[in-house]
């Protein structure tokens, strides 16, 4: 995977504070590793049937996917807008 750019011209368009961005692509990235970490859990309770004598296969690093970082994936939904968020309101 190439490394690409961040436009950070268009991140300070969406919000007021670009610590306000960071945090929020944080919490998208997080969703989005969450999201994988439930469908890996679920192919794998799927092909899992064993017995009590059965033998584990070992995964090869042929079956190995790579994928985009979920950091990046964040990124790039933030700048689309695809992200949606709102501020916590202060109790005075």
């Amino acid at each position: 995977m190439a490394i690409k750019t961040i436009p950070l011209r268009s991140i300070e368009e969406k919000v007021d504070n670009i610590y306000e961005a960071v945090c929020v692509m944080f919490g998208q990235a997080k969703l989005v590793l969450d999201e994988r970490i439930v469908q890996a859990s679920i192919k794998d309770a799927e092909e899992e049937d064993y017995g009590v004598f059965d033998e584990i296969q070992e995964k090869s690093p042929e079956d190995y996917v790579e994928m985009e970082k979920t950091t990046s994936v964040a990124v790039n939904q933030f700048i689309d807008g695809d992200v949606k968020w709102r501020k916590k309101e202060k109790i005075s």
